[in-house]
């Protein structure tokens, strides 16, 4: 189906699969300023950045953008926590594996000193930077955070060793408020905070998703509209919305998709769609 889809429009990729190509991915002056502040500070200096906002509202695409920005940065390590709901042990653990040094879990102290003992080495003697990027920070459990904050300084919190941008929901915002985390919420340097799209900008988005896929007159400019009016502002709505345009389209073998097509698949009385 795959195949026949994208040669029936002619398209490079599917332009609303979640695994849209980094550089198909529209970036927004906001999130365009948010990425040279990373950089062209955060990376040279250490600290904290966040990323939050509500779901659907483009966090795990910034980040995305951001990664692969920096893989083409020299001197830069990067390391992607994937389970951020572990508990301390764990996240120790996954750490390790991250940065290549042996741990013993048994060990608290030990492994907190031989993490920061190899990125103050990458520091001095390769100008390596250590950065850890964690998606869905809103999992993680307050004492992980503490202990993050912990691991990355020393010297009385002149010496910054890591770099660390968190991306969650506002339930991260507010377990920043929290008493034990407000060291952490009071060290975050840079943020961005992803909002509901108004109607101009999830057409832009469309516009630049149908362009890099190589068909930008997949759409009539009427289902456009309608699409960025009905995606309540949140770009995976609309982005899966459209999907199932497409799938309708291509098992019918349209040679353009329509508001008719729309209005045959979604009324006010038919299914609804959410983040």
């Amino acid at each position: 189906m795959k195949n026949r889809l994208l040669a029936l429009y002619g398209l490079k990729f599917n332009p609303f699969c979640p695994d849209v190509p980094i550089e198909a991915l529209h970036c927004t002056p906001a999130l365009e300023h948010f990425c040279w502040r990373i950089e062209n500070a955060l990376i040279h200096e250490g600290g904290f950045a966040l990323v939050s906002g509500d779901p659907g509202t483009g966090k795990s695409v910034a980040l995305r953008i951001l990664a692969g920005r920096l893989e083409h940065t020299r001197d830069i390590q990067i390391g992607v926590i994937t389970h951020p709901s572990a508990k301390l042990a764990d996240f120790y653990r996954e750490l390790g594996d991250v940065f290549g040094v042996q741990l013993s879990v048994y060990n608290r102290w030990g492994g907190f000193k031989a993490l920061r003992e190899r990125w103050l080495h990458h520091l001095q003697s390769t100008l390596i930077r250590p950065v850890v990027l964690i998606d869905e920070a809103q999992e993680m459990p307050p004492i992980v955070l503490a202990e993050l904050r912990l691991l990355a300084a020393m010297h009385f919190d002149s010496k910054i060793l890591l770099s660390v941008v968190l991306a969650g929901d506002q339930r991260l915002n507010h377990k920043l408020r929290r008493d034990e985390l407000l060291p952490l919420g009071s060290r975050i340097r840079i943020r961005l905070n992803t909002e509901f799209a108004k109607p101009k900008q999830l057409r832009e988005t469309l516009d630049h998703l149908l362009r890099a896929a190589g068909s930008p007159q997949l759409m009539t400019d009427p289902l456009k509209a309608a699409l960025c009016d009905h995606a309540m502002g949140n770009y995976r709505v609309l982005t899966n919305i459209a999907a199932e345009l497409l799938d309708n389209a291509a098992q019918r073998e349209l040679t353009q998709i329509d508001e008719k097509l729309f209005f045959e698949c979604f009324n006010p009385t038919g299914k609804k769609h959410t983040a």
